[in-house]
């Protein structure tokens, strides 16, 4: 082959080498502008969000249009707030705080005529006092302490044995008028010396009304916030108070009987407790109803976890309005006393030394009883009222045994 032969193809050569130069280059421009790295700050960069930050290396300094989040600001840590320790509520022996422990006791006259029921306050009540009135109808009178309750009625009228109890606390004594012998007593000692008089006569439509769906006489409403605020406006101000009682806890659920029942006869009603040993409580039951009695303000069934049966001498008051057949009872002295409580009931004595000391429950040898942390019902009857208890015997506790270990 001639020299000029062998140069012919080294111009074609070459320019194909130029154009496949030129594709890579181009095809390089487009990748990088596709993926941001043509340029250090370059469009693709400035829309591009940063990678995130890997532990170990040092971020990259963010562009001029990226934001910077500051981490917040450490909170130092909620101060604690101590818990008060509680003490024993001095009518039902429940640990409460001490503010609730020095609540100044209040006692309620409530009213227990059958147009009346059901009645509000009763499970709000540390002491429940009952016992018969005029006529042959019993009445109540509700003691609140440590509990503030959420509504109080109806409220009826004072009697002269009710002051008496009440005044073993020197509690405010909440009435709507009264047995010309009670209104007498609570004009000469009702500013503090025995009880604080709250009449509803004098103090009624600020701290109580008439409420417009019941019939009269029992209309009279009140609630615990009224009540306090009325307790204050007399000078009834907290301050601590020694317990009379003796209080324990409940008892081992394995010693509880299955059951039991305690009937109380007035001539108006006849009152059953019924021991439930899951709650080891006493549900309240009226005149032989299926159902227990359930207080209105809260809806919940009436269940104390003491129930105390006192008899005593009652007699016609001569106060000269014989057709009221009002009566007083003998309560200052000592008698005879029942006291169920875990379950099981006790023989026992009850003892007032006088018309403002506290009504004592000791055992058949003088020892003070110990009652469940709770609250109390007191059935008060005259020694010619029939009464039936019947406990039934807790089932035999047997020891677990305890295996060897290897």
């Amino acid at each position: 082959m001639t020299g000029s032969d062998r140069s012919t193809p080294f111009p074609l050569r070459r320019a194909l080498v130029v154009a496949v130069a030129l594709a890579i280059a181009a095809l390089t421009i487009s990748v990088a502008a596709r993926v941001g790295t043509l340029l250090p700050g370059g469009a693709a960069a400035a829309t591009t969000s940063p990678p995130p930050n890997v532990t170990g290396t040092t971020p990259a300094t963010p562009g001029p249009s990226a934001t910077v989040t500051e981490p917040p600001p450490t909170d130092a840590p909620p101060t604690a707030i101590p818990t008060p320790a509680l003490l024993p509520a001095p009518l039902t022996g429940l640990p409460v705080t001490p503010e609730a422990a020095g609540h100044h006791a209040i006692a309620v006259m409530i009213d227990d005529h059958a147009l009346a029921r059901p009645q509000s306050g009763f499970n709000a009540a540390s002491v429940v006092w009952h016992a018969p009135a005029e006529g042959g109808i019993p009445r109540y009178m509700l003691i609140f302490q440590d509990t503030i309750p959420a509504e109080v009625g109806p409220v009826r009228s004072a009697r002269q044995y009710y002051v008496e109890w009440a005044a073993e606390w020197n509690a405010m004594y909440v009435h709507s008028g009264g047995s010309p012998q009670a209104i007498q007593t609570l004009s000469a000692k009702g500013s503090g010396q025995w009880v604080y008089n709250a009449d509803e006569f004098r103090w009624g439509g600020r701290y109580l009304w008439r409420v417009t769906d019941r019939i009269p006489p029992h209309t009279v409403y009140t609630d615990g916030e009224h009540l306090r605020r009325l307790a204050e406006r007399l000078g009834a101000r907290d301050e601590p108070m020694a317990p009379v009682w003796t209080f324990g806890p409940d008892i081992d659920p394995r010693l509880r009987p299955d059951g039991g029942t305690i009937n109380v006869r007035y001539p108006y009603e006849t009152i059953t407790y019924r021991y439930d040993a899951v709650t080891n409580t006493y549900p309240r039951y009226l005149n032989g109803s299926k159902k227990p009695q359930v207080d209105d303000a809260d809806g919940q069934v009436v269940a104390p976890k003491n129930v105390v049966i006192i008899r005593m001498a009652f007699g016609a008051l001569n106060d000269g309005h014989p057709n009221k057949h009002r009566l007083e009872a003998r309560d200052v002295g000592e008698g005879q006393a029942w006291v169920a409580t875990n379950g099981r009931t006790i023989k026992a004595r009850w003892s007032k030394a006088s018309r403002t000391a506290p009504t004592l429950l000791v055992d058949r040898d003088g020892n003070p009883i110990t009652l469940t942390a709770g609250q109390t019902f007191i059935q008060v009857i005259p020694t010619t009222y029939s009464y039936e208890i019947k406990d039934r015997t807790p089932p035999p506790f047997i020891v677990p045994m305890r295996v060897p270990s290897d």
